[in-house]
């Protein structure tokens, strides 16, 4: 994975090799489950009202050491985000239990051992956020999880992790050089499906879900971790 990352700027982990980085996924139906308590996004500029999400941010330090923050605001420049950036953005903590589970633990403490050694001139503390995100999508209304478009996060490293994805079409990662070429397509299929970014080198997209059966809704579930340098 450490070579994908250094060589491509991308590494896509399947479920299985997941489940051996976090040990097996441990109490995963805990976990999964929590996306059931989102609260809808309500900075959403499009209007939209297709996107749950909770929010966390905690301290990363060098020597395994991962500490939660007080509670705080999301935000991103409009340089990053043009749609939703450049406002101060509350949202719904992500609950303790679920800060504390061990898969979450064990996310956080791979992203560490990963991206803490393929950066120069590391800091002795990284600034992780945590967002759960759910999109949905009915008929008629289709579900965007990247509504800014391919993009940049403004952080260091970027974790996508799939927790669920029921009754959707389409919900296509893509990967692009800064200049527009395409490095690569695929779609996170199966619960623990990831990848992992560097987020200087290279753009992320999703394209927009619908439902796969009609007259169900659509359903997709991700675990998003972002490392970047204390301001």
């Amino acid at each position: 994975m450490s070579k994908s990352v250094e060589a491509e700027g991308f590494a896509i982990v399947p479920a299985a090799d997941t489940r051996a980085l976090l040990g097996d996924l441990p109490n995963w139906d805990l976990f999964a489950d929590s996306w059931n308590d989102l609260g809808v996004d309500g900075f959403m500029a499009d209007g939209g009202r297709y996107r749950r999400r909770r929010f966390a941010a905690f301290a990363a330090s060098a020597d395994g050491t991962i500490a939660r923050k007080p509670h705080q605001p999301h935000y991103q420049s409009r340089d990053y985000n043009a749609l939703n950036g450049g406002v101060q953005r509350w949202f719904e903590p992500v609950t303790q239990g679920i800060a504390e589970h061990p898969v979450t633990q064990g996310l956080l403490k791979a992203g560490l051992e990963l991206f803490h050694p393929l950066t120069v001139d590391p800091p002795a503390a990284w600034h992780v956020e945590l967002h759960q995100f759910r999109i949905e999508a009915h008929d008629g209304e289709a579900g965007l999880p990247t509504p800014e478009g391919a993009h940049r996060d403004g952080v260091d490293w970027v974790i996508v992790m799939l927790v669920e994805r029921c009754n959707v079409a389409s919900g296509v990662t893509d990967i692009f050089a800064p200049d527009g070429r395409s490095l690569g397509s695929f779609t996170l299929t199966q619960p623990g499906d990831a990848v992992f970014i560097d987020d200087h080198r290279v753009l992320h997209g999703v394209t927009a879900i619908s439902p796969l059966a009609a007259g169900q809704e659509a359903r997709r579930d991700v675990l998003v971790v972002t490392f970047r340098r204390e301001d």
